[in-house]
C-alpha cells in the first residue's frame, strides 16, 4: 500500500489535512513568528487561493481549547519540534490551551448586497450556536444575554452585526480562565 501523501486543492481545515495525510507544507512557522511578536492585530493580505483561511484554521487548531490533546496535528511539524537553547520545547505548553474565535467568510458567494448581508448573518449566527456554553456561565452580563437572544429571535440590527464577534469575545472573555484569541480570514 502506498503511504504517501495525496495532493488535495482546495481543502481549508488544517485538521482535515493531518488526520488523512495530505500533502502539506509546514506553514507553522508563522504561528511561532507571530506569537513572538506580540502583536494585537495582525492583517494578513494575500490574493486569492494563497492560504489564509488554510492558515486560520493551523492557527485555531494550535491555540484553540477546542483541540486540547490533539498533539497529533503537530507532531513532525516546525512548531512541535522547536526548541529552547536550554533544550526545552518552547511552544508545546500552548497548544490548546486558548478559547479562540475562528470567523471566515470565505465560502460566502453572493448575488447581491441584502444575500451578502444574509449570508454573513449566517455565519455570526453559527459562531454564536458553537458557543452556547457562555451563555451558561454566571458570568455572563445582563446585556450579552439579552443580545443573545434578540440574535435567537432573529432580531438582526445592522449594529447588532457590526458588534457581534467583540460581544462574543467579550463574553469569552469573562466566562474563561485565558483571554480569547481572536483572527479572522476572508
Amino acid at each position: 500500500m502506498d503511504n504517501r501523501p495525496v495532493v488535495n486543492i482546495g481543502e481549508q481545515r488544517f485538521y482535515r489535512l493531518r488526520e488523512e495525510n495530505r500533502f502539506y507544507i509546514d506553514k507553522t512557522s508563522f504561528l511561532m513568528e507571530w506569537w513572538e511578536c506580540g502583536s494585537t492585530v495582525t492583517l494578513i493580505t494575500r490574493p486569492r487561493r494563497f492560504g489564509k483561511t488554510l492558515n486560520m484554521s493551523m492557527t485555531e487548531c494550535f491555540f484553540s481549547n477546542k483541540y486540547a490533546g490533539r498533539s497529533d496535528l503537530f507532531e513532525g511539524l516546525t512548531i512541535w519540534e522547536a526548541k529552547s537553547s536550554a533544550g526545552k520545547y518552547t511552544y508545546r505548553h500552548l497548544q490548546g490551551t486558548f478559547p479562540v474565535i475562528f470567523l471566515s467568510f470565505a465560502s460566502i458567494k453572493a448575488v447581491d448586497r441584502a444575500d451578502m448581508i444574509y449570508k454573513m448573518s449566517k455565519v455570526i449566527a453559527d459562531l454564536y450556536d458553537e458557543n452556547t456554553y457562555l451563555l451558561s456561565a454566571i458570568t455572563l452580563t445582563l446585556s450579552n444575554l439579552r443580545y443573545t437572544n434578540r440574535r435567537r429571535n432573529g432580531i438582526w440590527k445592522k449594529r447588532l452585526q457590526t458588534l457581534t464577534h467583540r460581544s462574543l469575545k467579550n463574553a469569552m472573555r469573562r466566562c474563561l480562565p485565558r483571554r480569547a484569541l481572536r483572527r479572522s480570514a476572508s
